[in-house]
C-alpha cells in the first residue's frame, strides 16, 4: 500500500539450536498468583482482550467456566483494527487507549485475554500508540478459571 518493494522470494530459515532470551516485556510478565494478589491491593490494572461478550460471561466457547478476571477492563483485541485489516495510525489507537486507561501508567497495565495470544495484539498496539510498558499475564482465562478458588466477575 505504501508502494515499497516486495519480493516472492522466501526468507532464509533460521539455523536450529540459536538460542532466544525473550524481551523485557515477557520477561516482566505476570503469573496467576500476582493477579490474585492485585484484586485485594491493586498496583496495576488488568485488560481483557477477549470479545465483549466473553467478557461479560454471556458466552464460552473455549473454557468450562465463563467471565472475568474481577476488575478487568475490557479492549476487544479486534478494536485494533481498520476495516482492511491493517493496525489503525498511532494518534487513533493512542486516543482510544487514553480513553480506556482513563488516566493510568500504561507500565501499570497488564494485557490477558483467553490464552494470552491476542493480549499481544493490544500490547503490541499500546506499543504503536507510544504507550510503552504494559505486561502480559500469559495463562490469562484458560489458567485463570482453571482454579475454581479464584474469583469470577460477569457483567459489563
Amino acid at each position: 500500500a505504501a508502494g515499497l518493494p516486495t519480493t516472492t522470494v522466501p526468507a532464509a530459515p533460521v539455523r536450529a539450536g540459536q538460542p532466544v532470551e525473550p524481551g523485557p516485556s515477557l520477561a516482566a510478565a505476570v503469573d496467576a498468583r500476582t493477579v490474585l494478589e492485585n484484586i485485594s491491593r491493586p498496583a496495576f490494572t488488568v485488560i481483557d482482550a477477549r470479545a465483549a461478550n466473553r467478557y461479560r460471561g454471556e458466552v464460552e466457547p473455549m473454557d468450562p467456566v465463563a467471565g472475568h478476571i474481577p476488575g478487568a477492563l475490557n479492549r476487544p483485541n479486534g478494536e485494533n483494527l481498520q476495516p482492511d485489516g491493517r493496525f489503525k495510525p498511532a494518534e487513533q489507537l493512542r486516543e482510544e487507549f487514553a480513553s480506556l486507561l482513563d488516566g493510568r501508567d500504561p507500565a501499570a497495565i497488564v494485557h490477558q485475554c483467553g490464552s494470552g495470544i491476542t493480549a499481544c495484539h493490544n500490547l503490541l498496539s499500546m506499543e504503536i500508540a507510544g504507550l510503552s510498558g504494559s505486561r502480559l499475564y500469559p495463562g490469562s482465562w484458560s489458567e485463570w478459571c482453571s482454579d475454581p478458588s479464584r474469583p469470577v466477575a460477569k457483567g459489563a
